[in-house]
């Protein structure tokens, strides 16, 4: 199909050509009360087009009205997705919320005022195009009636009837033309109020946030199993012993429950669940942590200093999460190598230090991957900070975290 006929076959065109027609209902309306409709004169069509004006802008000052307009306008203006258009059914970018300050109520104003001229401009050119296109039909049998045209129509004749298509191409030229502009003009007053975006970034922003949360989440968890099922896997097959292996079997078990509860708890928060979902670990688990690196063959030297009973749950509970993900980068990238975690809890700062010996031929380079980069942003959201890289011929993770 010509691409200029396409606008023709959407329904968004004629809803758009709708909305303009009921925008003049208001003159209509008036118009039967002052100056009436039985012959009017220019003066009296200027007086149609101006006088519903104040009522309108008036309206404005309602908050809801600016939700009612909305509410419209992404109805009949805007393509649904239903539409055979691009970009149908994305954000429409026109707001549907009541009037919060005096600049939405302006900008309402304006919309419903233009709103009305427009609607008389299109019944207008509605009338004289549909008029003309009968008046053409019937001039090809009889004499021409253009009462009330403004275009002049040509004498009797069939020739006539060969020209009825051109007003209404004029026609449906205007209405898809008025259509778009209507809609621009739409977005550009009834759009999102500088409050509004701000509100909607915010919850975007916090959106996201939640999502990179629950993905650390599943990283640290998932890894952490994950990671100490194939460690334990490969170290019982290469001691060949029962009674180690049966140890091994028992800490795969036991971690891999853990992370059975972790990713449930995150699917009921991803399911939006009203049942309360478990407790997140905290520092106070942290011993089983350190058995079950121990378990797979890390030598850890622990020294914990200062009550962890009060360390504030956020803090705990990140903590723990940060303690998790260094010891699965120990045992991911150097196996079971000896270990000294501290931690200690003293002049309102949690701190907290890993460290563990490289393998032989293994290089202290670089920073680490993104489990690394997570415990250093986890810091930081925390208000503390934390370094990781080579010390001392080994690796170090150390953090400090307020408590405040």
């Amino acid at each position: 199909m010509p691409r200029f006929f396409r606008p023709l076959t959407r329904a968004v065109t004629y809803t758009r050509w709708l909305h303009m027609l009921i925008g003049a209902g208001m003159s209509l309306i008036c118009a039967f009360v002052f100056p009436g409709v039985v012959k009017p004169s220019f003066g009296d069509w200027i007086l149609i087009v101006v006088l519903p004006i104040p009522l309108v802008a008036s309206a404005a000052l309602v908050p809801a009205m600016r939700r009612a307009e909305g509410l419209q306008a992404r109805l009949m203006l805007i393509p649904g997705q239903h539409a055979r258009v691009k970009g149908g059914g994305e954000d429409s970018g026109i707001s549907v919320t009541p009037s919060a300050s005096w600049s939405d109520r302006g900008r309402t104003a304006v919309w419903l005022v233009l709103r009305l001229e427009a609607g008389c401009a299109a019944s207008f050119v509605t009338l004289q195009c549909l008029g003309s296109a009968l008046a053409l039909l019937g001039a090809s049998t009889e004499p021409p009636q253009t009462s009330g045209l403004l275009v002049p129509l040509p004498g009797q004749g069939w020739a006539n009837a060969l020209l009825v298509p051109i007003p209404l191409m004029v026609l449906m030229a205007v209405v898809v033309v008025a259509g778009r502009l209507m809609t621009a003009a739409a977005r550009r007053l009834l759009g999102p109020s500088p409050s509004e975006r701000l509100a909607a970034l915010e919850e975007r922003t916090e959106q996201l946030l939640e999502r990179t949360r629950i993905a650390r989440e599943l990283h640290d968890s998932i890894g952490h199993a994950l990671t100490v099922a194939v460690v334990q896997a490969g170290a019982a097959r290469a001691a060949a012993d029962p009674e180690f292996t049966d140890r091994a079997l028992d800490a795969i078990e036991e971690t891999g429950r853990a992370a059975l509860e972790d990713l449930e708890r995150v699917l009921r928060v991803l399911r939006e669940d009203e049942r309360p979902a478990s407790g997140r670990p905290t520092l106070a688990d942290a011993e089983r942590l350190l058995e079950s690196a121990r378990a797979s063959g890390a030598k850890v030297d622990t020294e914990v200093t200062g009550p962890l009973e009060s360390v504030p749950g956020p803090v705990s509970r990140e903590g723990y999460r940060m303690l998790q993900e260094s010891l699965t980068n120990v045992l991911r990238h150097c196996g079971p190598v000896p270990v000294r975690v501290r931690i200690s809890v003293d002049d309102g700062v949690l701190g907290m230090d890993v460290r563990n010996a490289l393998p032989a031929g293994t290089p202290a380079t670089g920073r680490g991957g993104s489990g690394l980069r997570g415990i250093r942003e986890r810091a930081t959201l925390l208000g503390g900070r934390a370094t990781t890289g080579p010390c001392d011929g080994g690796w170090q993770v150390h953090v400090e975290l307020p408590l405040g």
